[in-house]
Order: C-alpha cells, then structure tokens, then sequence
C-alpha cells in the first residue's frame, strides 16, 4: 500500500513529500493545514499511507453512519457528534496517558470554512498529555507536504501560536480564500 500510496501522490499527482515523521516518538498530535476542501481527506490517506504512519483522527458523526462509515473507522478515524458537549481534551488526553503508541491528526481549523480563529483543543492535547505537535502543511500551490520537526509546546499560548504562524503563513490550502493566515492573532 506504501509504494502504491507514493506512486500516485508524487508521480501521477505532482505531489511532493519533504521531511519524514519522527517515527522515533510513540506519541505526537499532527495538525496539518490549511484545511480548506474536500480534498485534503484524500491527500492526508495518502501522505499516511506512503510514509507507513499509523495515526488516527476525528471527524463528524454522520461520516460514520452506514453504508460507508465501517470505511472510515478502517482508516482510523473516530466519530465526534458536536452537538454534544463534552469535554474532548480530557477525553483525547486520557488516551495519550494510556495507549503506549498513539498518533492522532487533525486539522486546527476544525472546518473547511474559513475561520478567523483556529480551536485550541489540540494545544491543550499537547500541554496535558506532555507530547509534541507535529506540523504538516497541504501547499496547493507548490504541490508540496512539509512536515515539521516536532514541537514541544512551551504553555505561552501567544509565543506558541507565532511559531505557528511562521510555519503555516506562506501555505496555500486548495482553496485560497478559506485560509486565514493570521489565526494567530485570535487565540
């Protein structure tokens, strides 16, 4: 599946990988961006795919009803139904503190639409759970993944969130408009 993955995401699409995930480190949250279409899914599948990374993530709960929501729990997604309130971070933390290996992706925009404001769960992930936040860029516009070295999150919410915007500022999501590069100043 790895070099099938590969094969379409960087031969047939153009696409190109720089830098790996640290596959040394059992446990790290990945926020990839912008997220700003439908075909960020796909893409993501495959970047997980050809660099052989076992990571889960979240999405909506009516992406997982029949008759194709076994396919979405097969590629390591788990259902979150956001009209319930719940407290997500201690949720996703519990499991960090349990399970001996975990990866977990997702986009800090929480939307394809855009957002002036990006959700903070995942920083609060990180802090509780003690782990790194990987970044990894979806660049339409150079047709390139960049995945970053892992980031410790230092608890200085404005520090931190800079370092994510010089990481993510430049990034072109499939659809330009939708990507506020100046999340940051809303945190």
């Amino acid at each position: 599946m790895s070099w099938i993955s590969e094969f379409i995401l960087c031969r047939l699409l153009g696409w190109k990988i720089i830098n790996d995930f640290p596959h040394h480190l059992d446990k790290y949250i990945i926020i990839a961006g912008p997220h700003t279409s439908n075909w960020d899914f796909p893409l993501g599948l495959a970047v997980k795919f050809s660099k052989k990374l076992n990571v889960r993530f979240i999405g909506k709960h009516t992406l997982f009803k029949p008759p194709f929501g076994f396919i979405f729990r097969a590629l390591g997604g788990q259902p979150v139904d956001r009209t319930k309130s719940t407290n997500m971070v201690d949720s996703i933390i519990e499991v960090f503190n349990k399970e001996e290996k975990f990866v977990f992706a997702l986009s800090p925009e929480g939307t394809r639409k855009r957002v002036s404001k990006w959700k903070t769960g995942f920083y609060h992930v990180a802090l509780g759970a003690k782990i790194p936040i990987v970044m990894a860029t979806l660049d339409f516009g150079r047709k390139q993944v960049l995945i970053d070295e892992p980031y410790y999150p230092t608890g200085d919410k404005e520090a931190d969130f800079k370092h994510f915007h010089e990481f993510f500022k430049d990034v072109q999501g499939k659809n330009p408009e939708l990507f506020d590069p100046d999340f940051h100043l809303n945190v």
